[in-house]
């Protein structure tokens, strides 16, 4: 069976020993999540009832939507996310991807194995549309 990790650890490449550096599986969370909800064409990230109440009570919950494995084969990210209507789903879902690979490189020098991307729905803006359309007719 597989030994789950609660903890990344980090050695320095250059051989100097400062120390260990250890990242959280929720710290990967939310900056996939930031790195996602970037991304021109997502509407949303999929949350759980508890990150519901946690928004509606004013905190912004940036991991909702995104699961983080830590295995021995390495990272491996899930995207739970839902698209805005008329986008290319697959080259947003690229776009997701690239994104949050880069950013997780950028931020934690970190290499993911895998960046999964569940399309769990698609948004229709009538809001925004029905407001353009007051505006042509005025």
């Amino acid at each position: 069976m597989e030994e789950k990790l609660t903890m990344l650890e980090m050695t320095q490449e250059n051989g100097q020993d400062y120390g260990k550096i250890e990242i959280a599986p929720e710290v990967i969370e939310v900056i996939a999540g930031i790195a996602a909800s970037e991304v021109e064409g997502v509407a949303q990230m999929r949350g759980n009832f508890a990150s519901g109440v946690v928004e509606r009570l004013g905190k912004k919950n940036h991991g909702k939507g995104i699961r983080v494995e830590l295995s021995e084969e390495g990272i491996i990210v899930d995207v739970f996310c839902l698209m805005n209507f008329g986008v290319s789903i697959p080259a947003v879902a690229q776009k997701v991807q690239d994104n949050i690979r880069q950013a997780l490189l950028n931020m934690t020098a970190l290499e993911v194995e895998e960046v999964n991307i569940h399309i769990v729905g698609v948004t229709f803006d009538q809001g925004k549309q029905e407001s353009e359309e007051e505006f042509e007719t005025e």
